[in-house]
C-alpha cells in the first residue's frame, strides 16, 4: 500500500510552512502528520544536500506519493529539480505538484511538462546572465567600480605596511585596525 508524503521547505527563520500544508489538504491528499517533512533551509542549496530532504529520500519506498505544492519547494535550479524527479521515478516514487494542477511528474505527461520546464528555466537563466553581463560592461564603460568597495584607504593601507616594517605582528596590528589577520596578511604581501 502507497503511502503519501509532504515536503515543505521555506528559505529564511521569519516564513513558515503552514500555508504548504493547508494547500496540500485542501487539495484532497490526508497525510499523517509524522510524514510531513518542514524543512528551513535556501532553495539554491541542492535537494541532495539538505538534511531533511535526504531524511525523507531515506524513508521513501517504492510505490510512496510525495507532494510539494510547487517545483521551487524541490530547488530553484532547474537541473536539480529535474535530477530529483527522475532520482524519486528510478525508484518508483510518484511527485505531485499541486501548482501543475496535482499532475505527476514521473508520469509521461509529467515528464513532458518537467521537459517543457527546464528549458523554460534554463533559457530564463540564459537571459539573465546576458543581461548581468551586459550591465557589468555598460558600468565598466562608465568607469564606474565594480566589486566590493575597499575598507581602508591608502593612507591606513600605508600606517599599517609601516607597523608591519617595524615589529611584523600580523596579529596585533590586526587588533589595533580593527581587521582580520588574513586582510593584513593580504596588506604585507602587497595584494590588497
Amino acid at each position: 500500500m502507497s503511502r503519501t508524503f509532504a515536503y515543505c521547505r521555506v528559505s529564511t527563520l521569519d516564513q513558515t510552512t503552514q500555508n504548504q500544508i493547508i494547500e496540500i489538504k485542501a487539495a484532497g491528499f490526508t497525510i499523517a502528520s509524522n510524514r510531513i517533512i518542514e524543512e528551513n533551509i535556501s532553495g539554491s542549496v541542492a535537494a541532495q544536500q539538505r538534511p531533511g530532504f535526504c531524511k525523507l529520500i531515506d524513508r521513501l519506498e517504492s510505490g510512496d506519493i510525495l507532494v510539494v505544492t510547487k517545483l521551487d519547494r524541490l530547488g530553484r535550479n532547474a537541473m536539480d529539480v529535474r535530477s530529483t524527479a527522475e532520482r524519486l521515478e528510478k525508484s518508483n516514487i510518484r511527485l505531485h505538484c499541486l501548482a501543475l494542477g496535482g499532475v505527476d511528474l514521473t508520469s509521461p505527461a509529467g515528464k513532458m511538462t518537467m521537459g517543457i520546464i527546464t528549458v523554460v528555466a534554463e533559457f530564463e537563466r540564459d537571459l539573465l546572465i546576458e543581461r548581468t553581463q551586459s550591465g557589468l560592461n555598460r558600468a565598466k564603460a562608465e568607469g564606474k567600480k565594480l566589486g566590493r568597495p575597499k575598507l581602508l584607504n591608502d593612507k591606513n593601507i600605508k600606517n599599517i605596511q609601516e607597523r608591519l616594517k617595524a615589529n611584523n605582528n600580523v596579529s596585533q596590528a590586526a587588533r589595533d585596525f580593527n581587521l582580520s589577520r588574513r586582510t593584513i596578511m593580504r596588506i604585507r604581501d602587497s595584494q590588497y
